[in-house]
């Protein structure tokens, strides 16, 4: 099993990749699958963003965590 952290997004350098900031660590990441904006608190797994989380949800996975 694997747990996807959420990140924000930090910059979008081209159509295919993020930029998203977990606590201070950069990761490039595909985006291609989910429709995401500079900002948005995002799932990353393998490389790929998943989904968008609220801030409500992402509050909530980051107390569990």
């Amino acid at each position: 099993m694997c747990v996807a952290y959420p990140g924000r997004v930090k910059e979008l350098p081209d159509e295919r990749s993020a930029l998203v900031d977990f606590q201070g660590n950069l990761v490039t990441a595909r985006r291609g699958f989910v429709d995401i904006h500079i900002g948005d608190l995002v799932l990353v797994h393998a490389g790929c963003i998943l989904q968008k989380v609220n801030e409500q949800d992402a509050a909530l996975m980051n107390e569990v965590l």
